[in-house]
């Protein structure tokens, strides 16, 4: 739906308290973002906006699906460039090609992990498989981001791509630890920490729960991380009390010793846990760029912009920052027009 006021007025929100009954979680609403063009699919975004910008060092996070990709082009994304953090591809249903200009071409599928770390800069597309007749008929997922520590912004570009990760069993639940670690489990009389084996650069987890209609799973939580959990199933999933529906985002803050999450008794439930370390930096994140300043992203759009206006590097210029993608069937995606502002750091509101 869309505000159809022609002069609204600025509103500051927060969440929790109308009831009158005090919430422990910080509800985080989607936002309908199209992804592609307006033939392609619409996602539900809830990082970054406004009420928060980051938890822990996730500070984007789209959950699209499930769309029938049985027909119409499904995702289709152009190569385009990233700088300053990790893409996380993670899916439910269906299957993505994802190229890149460190020559990595990988299928991502469900309960399998691609991982991309852009550090100074790289450019990878990602689209629904051709020919359309040969892919799973339905495509259901997240995509995610990490922003890089300035220790990490300048390392070179890499990728992963893991299909053996940890996982939890519980009656009722499985947990999979899909990136870092969640802390030491005391489930079923064993007392052990899951950590995925993808590369990460600062304490966080993220990690997929799935849930039999009416049953619960109590996690342990890193007390010093913030967390939050996505909710993939329609209707309402009760997290440590509090109702969360279909595509919100509940935050829990630092200091919590864990969460206890519960499906309704007569449905499964699906979420996503992301978490970690408050992230002590600020960063401007702008388009698919994340930086330290204003100069940071500016400088990104405009080796961006020189990269496709030209063959290759001028004589006597560096080779291209970006790298070239190969493979790809079409244009790759212009950067759009900075604002006519300064950028500003992205924090979280207190």
């Amino acid at each position: 739906m869309s505000n159809l006021e022609t002069a609204p007025d600025e509103k500051v929100c927060s969440a929790g308290e109308a009831s009158g009954i005090p919430r422990r979680l910080e509800i985080l609403e989607p936002r309908e973002v199209p992804l592609g063009g307006p033939r392609a699919m619409t996602v539900r975004r809830t990082l970054p906006q406004r009420q928060r910008s980051m938890v822990g060092a996730w500070c984007f996070l789209d959950h699209y699906g499930p769309d029938d990709v049985s027909a119409g082009p499904g995702m289709q994304v152009p190569p385009h460039p990233h700088t300053g953090l990790q893409t996380v591809s993670w899916l439910f249903a269906g299957e993505v090609l994802h190229r890149d200009s460190v020559g990595s071409v990988s299928t991502v599928r469900p309960g399998e992990l691609n991982l991309m770390t852009a550090g100074r800069g790289i450019s990878h597309s990602e689209q629904s498989p051709d020919p359309v007749y040969s892919r799973p008929p339905v495509l259901h997922g997240v995509q995610l981001w990490t922003a890089l520590p300035s220790t990490a912004v300048g390392t070179a570009p890499t990728f992963e791509h893991h299909a053996d990760l940890p996982a939890l069993e519980a009656p009722g639940a499985l947990a999979r630890v899909f990136l870092g670690q969640l802390p030491a489990q005391h489930h079923l009389g064993v007392l052990s920490a899951l950590r995925s084996p993808a590369t990460t650069f600062t304490p966080l987890v993220g990690a997929q729960i799935d849930l039999a209609p009416g049953a619960a799973l109590t996690l342990v939580l890193d007390p010093t991380f913030e967390h939050a959990v996505l909710v993939d199933t329609p209707g309402v999933i009760d997290v440590d009390g509090d109702p969360v529906g279909w595509s919100e985002l509940g935050f829990i803050a630092a200091g919590a010793l864990e969460t206890t999450v519960r499906a309704a008794p007569d449905a499964p439930a699906r979420l996503i846990l992301i978490g970690g370390e408050p992230f002590a930096e600020e960063i401007v994140m702008w388009w698919n760029f994340v930086g330290r300043s204003h100069e940071d992203v500016v400088q990104a759009r405009a080796d961006w912009a020189r990269q496709l206006a030209g063959p290759g590097a001028a004589a006597g210029e560096p080779a291209a920052r970006f790298g070239t993608v190969t493979g790809y069937d079409g244009p790759a995606l212009p950067a759009p027009q900075l604002p006519g502002v300064r950028l500003a750091p992205r924090r979280n509101r207190a």
